[in-house]
């Protein structure tokens, strides 16, 4: 059964961007455009909205929906190169606000042809852009147990990630692995415990995407630069679903809203540690009620800063 898109933490996000009616904005995760929809509505006619997303379809949507609009543009990048599309704009330091929702929207996971999906089956792609870069299918064709194994483990946190790995060569030895089902058929088998509520192919599906879209660098990335496209006071609001991304926006956050080091026992003031951010607030979380309605919310974490200077 095909499920609704649902935008996660939609209108914690809308409100931690503090929207000003005139100011320029930037999703960079445009997906079918929940966030950006409710941030257009917020604009008033001298507001612009700047899009990207990597995915085709996404862009494609996004230029049916919102492309009469002319405070609307939409870009088909990674927001890995967010500033680069800043620049190219001619928005670098104009930009009141910045949103990421990281991850895979409802849309991906429910077309079958995507690939990201262990309960339809498909053609074993995972690719955001599936014109660019290699599928999952190609990978899982010729990596070594050994890297295969070590993807399982660093981008999924599966425990069982060795012998996961020694079943899909086992595997494809047999018969090259080439739809989710089966994927996800071999790793149910081979995985001799799960968490309750989730199926047992889970976090390889989830670890093998990461690593075919190179996400977590891309993420990285992305925060080189980002507090360059920030005017001062203008709010950077992240949606993370995966443990290791949040781990490396909060790292962020918090060492820019720390500043500068020094060598310990160096005396100096909370100024001269030239701090570019600050925190707002805790991080914020689903509430019981949205997770019933949308399961794929339970792992959302929203976390907002202000660039300072």
């Amino acid at each position: 059964m095909k499920q609704e898109h649902f935008s996660v933490l939609l209108q914690p996000s809308i409100e931690a961007l503090r929207i000003d009616p005139a100011g320029i904005y930037l999703d960079g995760t445009f997906g079918r455009g929940g966030h950006s929809r409710l941030i257009l509505d917020a604009l008033d006619n001298q507001g612009r909205l700047i899009a990207i997303d990597r995915d085709p379809d996404a862009v494609t949507y996004g230029r049916k929906q919102f492309g009469q609009d002319a405070r609307f543009h939409i870009v088909q990048e990674s927001f890995a190169v967010l500033a680069d599309v800043a620049e190219q704009l001619g928005v670098t330091g104009q930009v009141d606000g910045i949103l990421l929702d990281l991850g895979v929207s409802s849309p991906q996971l429910d077309q079958a042809e995507r690939g990201f999906s262990f309960t339809k089956d498909g053609p074993l792609d995972m690719r955001m852009d599936p014109n660019s870069g290699m599928s999952a299918a190609a990978w899982l064709a010729q990596a070594e147990m050994k890297e295969i194994g070590k993807v399982l483990k660093e981008y999924g946190e599966e425990r069982h990630a060795k012998r996961i790995a020694r079943a899909i060569v086992e595997a494809r030895d047999i018969q090259p692995i080439t739809t989710t089902l089966r994927l996800a058929e071999i790793v149910s088998q081979a995985n001799p415990s799960w968490e309750k509520g989730k199926h047992p192919a889970t976090r390889s599906f989830q670890a093998i995407r990461i690593f075919i879209n190179g996400e977590l660098d891309a993420l990285q990335k992305s925060l080189q630069y980002i507090l360059d496209v920030l005017v001062v006071g203008g709010r950077l609001v992240v949606i993370s679903f995966h443990s290791l991304e949040d781990r490396l926006v909060k790292r962020f956050m918090r060492e820019q809203a720390r500043g500068d080091r020094f060598p310990p026992g160096v005396p100096v003031t909370q100024d001269q540690l030239q701090p570019r951010l600050r925190l707002v607030g805790k991080a914020i979380r689903p509430s019981a009620e949205e997770i019933e309605i949308n399961p794929r919310s339970r792992s959302a974490v929203l976390r907002i800063a202000e660039r300072l200077s």
